[in-house]
């Protein structure tokens, strides 16, 4: 799934005006974040690049305070509220980022802060918002449930509710990640940004679209969802915003079900194209930025290098040129990180698991563990079952995790267990 803008945006207009949230909103809120946000890294990706066939940077949000880029229009939001509305306190909802951020914010202006979260959410998400200081509330299973409750909250007791995306000061804070890019990178052509509700790729594409034009140059803003959250290609195809039934990824950061009114407004405007990407594809980015880069990024902040790598990107028929991907925040659970290895190294070719009948004789597992080592692959688990509703008297089922150095070498390891008159069946 993907959209793509029908005619190209002539870089010379100038909608700035027209849209809720400008250039110069951009430019304030930098100011207030000042002594607040870190100026994260622009790390050159060598591997990236060479997979790419192009000089591609990564913007690392993920080095940001309280681990991604939501602590900007979060504080930019709260900064702006006045003594009365910080003495009612805030209120938010959010599966992590968005939470701690709002958290953070909370803490250094001396506001309380109530947060909801979905049941569900990841631990260490769950503990670094307490640790901020903020009230947990645990409602409904995915964040647009979250949100609902926050909002009713903030009407029954007059808490100040502040939205993770539809809101021009959280717009105008996130967008701060877009002048910094341009500092860095002055020659870039082309952004790469993932998208949930749209705060950040709507701020990133105000930011970058407009100071480009005024020196005369263009630059490509390309937005990236996972595919199973992907509510921003058929409202963009159709011109206004649409819920999603329900949403499916691991990249919960951004399992958004609707866009938000403020940034679809803007990225309608500006935004050149949005792609999909699968979770397979985005564990096999997070295996890539971790061997590669060095670096851990969350599912949510690994789509835009998830789109390069599988070629969404490449699909759309433009020169990438010198291309900056946001890597939107690290904050990933230990458990989760360990899943989405596994499976990156699955969809790479790397770990395969193979499950194959048998005759329930003696040396039947000596003969499958020669195959295995003749061919070179790496056993890392076996299980023998004996008992089962799919195996007959005298039969049994082996399954076994092995090491593969890639899709030609995980076929071979097949062809040899076959050819020797085994009957293995590939789990994904």
């Amino acid at each position: 799934m993907r959209w793509v803008r029908p005619a190209p945006r002539d870089p010379a207009a100038d909608p700035g005006h027209s849209l809720p949230v400008t250039l110069a909103d951009v430019e304030r809120a930098r100011e207030v974040l000042a002594d607040v946000a870190e100026v994260t890294p622009l790390q050159h990706a060598r591997p990236l690049s060479r997979e790419a066939g192009t000089p591609v940077h990564l913007k690392c949000e993920n080095l940001q305070r309280a681990g991604s880029f939501k602590v900007r229009g979060a504080y930019v939001r709260m900064a702006a509220l006045s003594p009365e509305e910080r003495a009612r306190g805030v209120v938010a909802a959010s599966a992590g980022n968005h939470a701690q951020g709002v958290a953070s914010a909370a803490a250094r202006l001396g506001i309380r802060a109530r947060i909801v979260m979905p049941r569900g959410v990841a631990l260490p998400k769950l503990q670094a918002t307490r640790e901020h200081g903020a009230e947990v509330v645990l409602h409904g299973s995915t964040v647009d449930e979250a949100l609902a409750e926050a909002q009713r909250h903030a009407d029954e007791t007059g808490a100040v509710f502040i939205h993770p995306f539809d809101s021009a000061d959280v717009v105008a804070g996130q967008g701060t990640v877009g002048l910094e890019i341009l500092d860095a990178l002055p020659e870039v052509d082309t952004v790469i940004v993932g998208i949930g509700g749209g705060g950040l790729i709507s701020g990133v594409a105000v930011a970058m679209k407009e100071r480009a034009r005024l020196s005369g140059r263009e630059v490509r803003v390309v937005g990236v969802q996972a595919a199973g959250a992907a509510a921003y290609p058929p409202s963009l195809a159709e011109g206004r915003a649409q819920a999603l039934e329900h949403t499916s990824t691991i990249a919960d950061g951004i399992a958004v079900g609707r866009p938000g009114a403020v940034p679809f407004a803007i990225v309608s405007a500006l935004v050149d194209a949005v792609v999909t990407v699968t979770d397979d594809e985005i564990a096999a980015a997070l295996v890539h930025l971790l061997e590669r880069s060095k670096l851990v990024v969350e599912p949510a902040g690994a789509v835009g290098v998830a789109a390069l790598l599988s070629g969404r990107v490449a699909d759309l028929g433009f020169e990438l040129g010198t291309t900056a991907v946001v890597l939107s925040g690290g904050n990933i659970d230990p458990m989760l990180l360990l899943k989405s290895i596994q499976s990156g190294l699955s969809a790479a070719g790397r770990y395969m698991t193979v499950r194959i009948p048998l005759r329930d004789r003696p040396g039947e597992l000596a003969t499958i563990s020669r195959i295995i080592a003749e061919e070179e692959a790496n056993v890392v688990r076996v299980d023998h079952t004996r008992v089962g509703p799919q195996l007959s008297l005298g039969g049994v089922h082996i399954t076994i995790d092995m090491e593969t150095r890639g899709h030609e070498h995980s076929l071979a390891v097949l062809e040899a267990l076959r050819s020797a008159g085994y009957s293995p069946r590939q789990h994904l």
